[in-house]
């Protein structure tokens, strides 16, 4: 089903909040930077050298510079298409494809915000032990306020909330500038330099290399923040726009504070440090005072972080239940335009998943790695399409069909090769999130009195349930887990 004259419009909001450029950059930039920066050092140095955390960089770099490249054309081509992490895998595939799309990108946009939040109260805990790691009751308590207070503020109004998340985006980088800056002039190079290819334990580069993947596409994942928010642009050119430039200010960002503190710290010392290992670097190079900066950046960014996810969240089931592969009831808006029904569902999951933290001795990283997993597909079927469209030369851009198509292509081995990177047990972890979506789809089937599947659906969801049933069993008999 390629006919994307097939994909039904979401029904328009009442009082709908039109973005301009500033503000689709700063939900990039702010989805993009949120916890994953403050511990990058040591999440990236557990489990590779400099030689390889670098040729880690390259690769995630250019292949998700190809990625933007690829959103980038896609909004082009296919200006009609809104919410492009759901619209272009229904055009590419089908519906329920489409809606795997966006239950993937849904459901790893909330574990993502579970993960935010038990971050920011971790880093509280430095200044107030009661809410220790950030998953004891007390940080649980403060979380759900938190949770709650953001909820209430978000359905006053989509463009207040996003004016927020361009000042706290603002906000949330001078600290960032600040350590790259004082980590700089604290850089050696023979520390740098030191074990550069790693020590026996860490095995082959490859591995390294592959250790690193997870890690970096974390940190990565909101570059396509503007193109799920497409409607909601005052013009439609700049969601690619948005996308380029917030990808090139968090590629700076990112790299900087990785290999900087490289200059810093040795790899096992690096390995060693306790998270946020931004705190312990500046720290070494300038003393409490820097700990006690990054400790606050933490906080303020993971707040900007939530902000912008949350609103990412709510639109990945707001625009398909408008196009009819998810219940109506999350297409309803209130007055101000707010999906507020989705939002409602979004939240009630995050504070779900924060209770069970108290019980649960799954890691930050863990869930981070669950999170990317899950948006591994969505990148894959909005590159395959990009690719598909690039082949035809169908679109607005079809003149420029030489050029696009090798983009497309390397974007889509680059996704496959995140999957690959991702290993099996997360894709299996994965497949056990991805199967329950088929009931909310299935009642927005029956909703429309359609047929729920096609011979190809079936087999699709046939498969799935194979992998989540295989996954289920792992965890019962402890051959599995976070």
């Amino acid at each position: 089903m390629n006919a994307t004259s097939a994909v039904p419009k979401p029904a328009p909001s009442p009082a709908p909040a039109k973005l301009g450029l500033g503000l689709l950059v700063a939900l990039v930039v702010g989805s993009i930077i949120g916890s994953g920066i403050f511990g990058l050092p040591q999440n990236m140095a557990s489990g590779a050298g400099a030689g390889a955390i670098l040729i880690g960089w390259t690769v995630t770099g250019v292949g998700m510079l190809l990625l933007v490249r690829v959103y980038q054309m896609l909004s082009l081509r296919k200006p009609e298409l809104d919410n492009g992490v759901y619209a272009y895998a229904r055009a590419l595939s089908g519906e329920y494809v489409g809606f795997n799309s966006a239950w993937g990108y849904w459901v790893s946009a909330w574990i993502g915000n579970v993960g935010y939040l038990v971050a920011a109260f971790g880093a509280l805990g430095y200044f107030f032990p009661i809410f220790g790691n950030g998953n004891s009751p007390a940080a649980i308590l403060g979380a759900s306020v938190v949770l709650w207070g953001i909820h209430f503020m978000v359905l006053r109004g989509i463009q207040g909330a996003a004016v927020l998340n361009a000042v706290v985006t603002a906000a949330k980088i001078v600290p960032l500038l600040l350590f790259i800056v004082l980590v700089a002039l604290a850089f050696q190079i023979d520390t740098f330099r030191l074990d550069f290819w790693g020590d026996a334990q860490l095995g082959s580069v490859l591995d390294q290399v592959k250790s690193t993947m997870l890690v970096t596409v974390w940190v990565f994942i909101g570059i396509e923040g503007a193109s799920v928010y497409s409607a909601r642009a005052k013009k439609r050119e700049d969601v690619g726009r948005a996308t380029v430039i917030g990808f090139l200010i968090c590629l700076l960002l990112l790299m900087s504070v990785s290999l900087l503190s490289l200059g810093v710290f040795n790899q096992p010392t690096l390995a060693g440090l306790k998270n946020p290992s931004m705190a312990g670097v500046l720290e070494s190079a300038v003393g409490t005072w820097g700990a006690v900066l990054i400790y606050v950046g933490l906080i303020v960014s993971v707040g900007g972080g939530f902000l912008a996810w949350m609103l990412l969240a709510a639109e990945s089931l707001f625009t398909p239940a408008g196009g009819g592969v998810m219940p109506k009831w999350l297409a309803q808006p209130n007055r101000q335009g707010v999906p507020a029904n989705a939002l409602w569902l979004t939240n009630g999951m995050v504070q779900l998943f924060l209770v069970l933290t108290l019980f649960s001795e799954a890691s930050y990283l863990a869930l981070i790695s669950l999170s990317t997993a899950m948006i591994l597909v969505p990148y894959l079927f909005s590159a395959a399409y990009g690719l598909s469209l690039a082949w035809r030369g169908e679109g607005a851009r079809a003149a420029r069909q030489r050029s696009d198509t090798p983009i497309a292509a390397l974007a889509t081995l680059y996704c496959v090769w995140l999957l690959y990177a991702a290993g099996f047990k997360y894709l299996l972890l994965s497949a056990l999130l991805y199967a329950p979506g088929v009931l909310l789809y299935a009642w927005a089937k029956r909703q429309r009195k359609e047929r729920v599947f096609t011979v190809w659906e079936w087999a699709i969801l046939a498969g799935l349930v194979a992998l989540a049933g295989v996954a289920a069993t792992m965890l019962a008999t402890g051959k599995l887990g976070l």
